[in-house]
């Protein structure tokens, strides 16, 4: 047996590789920023053949970096930043315009004008999500009605849908396979997650036509081998997963009740609902989940859209810190934000209130505020969109959460971490490797060709590096609260205002 899982995570800012041993712990990794592309405001952008070859590229420098080649890998399993679309000619590989990311808001009009009429109740009841541009379906919509030459193209089935995972395992074995996993085609806004399958009358809906799909499978399986014209040799992909669906797994969240929250380019928190698809009654989302054996469930899921990017902005456009360890120094300079808020609504406002028309404030400026207090407020900021997400997930599931486990790049930041603990009142948890998300994808792919036994096995593995526990006084957290919901209704209030 060869000794290494290669994991794929395509995030949205960089492309990784990571090798795992059969201890399920890193041994090698690299990765490689790509471009992130604006051509108009709230319209984000990639370039999908960057995007492949980056990944490529970072797959065999992590192995040249242990001397090691592809044939030491035994398999491949590959995670992804979800709702992304990628469409590509079915003969070239090229895409026919670039990768619409989860974060573009070019989509608003059509949604509220769904909306309006009266089509949210029947496509959440498919699909456990809310109509929102945030989801695949509406960017695949645009595309087939912008791009010259698309819809004909599409109708005659000479071009491709697929979100990133999609797109990779299509280029990885050189067009011969066309498949995505539940948990993506779940976030498309096309998936009926009670029946598995494709919707027909949500694609009627949408304009979509069936052929651009690709075939869904279960999230841990072998799906196709790698081509030896590309790789030099045939390696299984036999995990593939949404990043947070991912994340996840590799937290070895697979009890009913149990939670991880990510700390990346956004947030994401999912709780494992087991078998049962429970319908949220506060905007939250219902998603299928990853499982073995070809077995699913279903989590419920609160998105924020911006966490970690909003430290890139404070880096690349405030200019206020060089690097991201520079938030934490600097977050405990002051005691406090001197009633200073950040409400990131970058890209409008997701999980609970999904208002894609709300833009960023910054409130509780004074003359004696400095970057220490707005580089806390911004660390507070992602605490505090946890906190609304966890409160609702707790009524909507009846379940009280004992504790929180955390992963994603932010989450190595302490002072973050012991904010968040204070703000839920509850110990969060962090485990040895924080990033869950390729571990997931590695987890999926050892499983379903033997190199893992079992779950039992892989939860055995988890270890908690550092557990953070609450140490806020009561009043002092509500006082906090109470100026975070107002924060957060003055964005609002700014944003509806525009319209008016």
């Amino acid at each position: 047996m060869s000794e290494f899982i290669m994991a794929l995570d395509q995030g949205t800012t960089s492309s990784r590789a990571i090798i795992f041993n059969k201890e399920g712990r890193p041994v090698s990794s690299a990765s490689k920023e790509f471009r992130q592309f604006f051509p108009e405001a709230s319209w984000v952008e990639h370039d999908p053949l960057e995007i492949w070859a980056g990944q490529i590229s970072v797959a065999n420098e992590a192995l040249l970096k242990i001397n090691k080649t592809l044939k030491d890998v035994h398999a491949i399993g590959i995670t992804n930043q979800r709702e992304t679309t990628i469409l590509w000619d079915k003969k070239t590989g090229e895409p026919v315009y670039p990768a619409i990311v989860w974060q573009d808001r070019r989509t608003k009009k059509l949604t509220d004008k769904m909306k309006k009429e009266g089509m949210e109740d029947f496509i959440g009841k498919r699909t456990g999500l809310v109509l929102d541009p945030y989801f695949s379906a509406t960017k695949v919509k645009w595309i087939l009605d912008n791009v010259k030459d698309a819809r004909a193209k599409a109708e005659r089935g000479d071009i491709l849908f697929g979100t990133v995972d999609s797109f990779l395992v299509w280029m990885m074995t050189k067009g011969k396979v066309h498949v995505t996993d539940y948990t993506n085609a779940s976030r498309t806004l096309l998936f009926d997650i009670h029946k598995m399958k494709w919707d027909k009358e949500l694609l009627k809906l949408f304009s979509i036509p069936e052929c651009i799909l690709p075939e869904p499978v279960p999230s841990s399986q072998v799906t196709g081998y790698t081509a030896r014209e590309i790789f030099g040799t045939e390696i299984p992909i036999s995990g593939m997963a949404g990043d947070q669906q991912a994340a996840l797994f590799g937290q070895a969240c697979f009890e009913e009740g149990e939670m991880k929250s990510t700390y990346g380019t956004g947030g994401f928190l999912l709780m494992n609902l087991g078998n049962k698809a429970v319908a949220s009654k506060n905007g939250l989302l219902t998603t299928v989940t990853c499982d073995t054996e070809g077995k699913y469930g279903y989590a419920l899921e609160g998105s924020i859209f911006v966490a970690g990017a909003l430290i890139k902005w404070l880096r690349d456009e405030l200019k206020l810190i060089d690097n991201a360890e520079d938030t934490e120094y600097l977050a405990k300079k002051v005691d406090n934000t001197e009633g200073v808020y950040i409400v990131p609504a970058f890209s409008g406002l997701g999980a609970p209130y999904w208002n894609p028309h709300a833009r960023g404030i910054i409130t509780g400026l004074t003359r004696g505020t400095n970057k220490s207090h707005i580089v806390r407020a911004a660390l507070e900021s992602i605490a505090y969109q946890n906190y609304d997400l966890l409160k609702l997930m707790e009524k909507d599931s009846k379940i009280k959460v004992p504790s929180y486990k955390v992963d994603g790049g932010a989450s190595n930041n302490d002072f973050l971490m012991s904010f968040q603990a204070d703000i839920l009142g509850i110990p969060v948890e962090r485990p040895e490797i924080t990033e869950t998300t390729a571990l997931g994808a590695c987890y999926l792919a050892g499983l379903s060709t033997g190199f893992f036994t079992s779950k039992d096995e892989i939860k055995r593995k988890r270890k908690v590096e550092k557990l953070f526990k609450p140490a806020m006084d009561e009043k002092e957290k509500q006082k906090a609260l109470k100026g975070w919901k107002q924060a957060v209704k003055t964005a609002i209030f700014s944003a509806e205002s525009v319209k008016l």
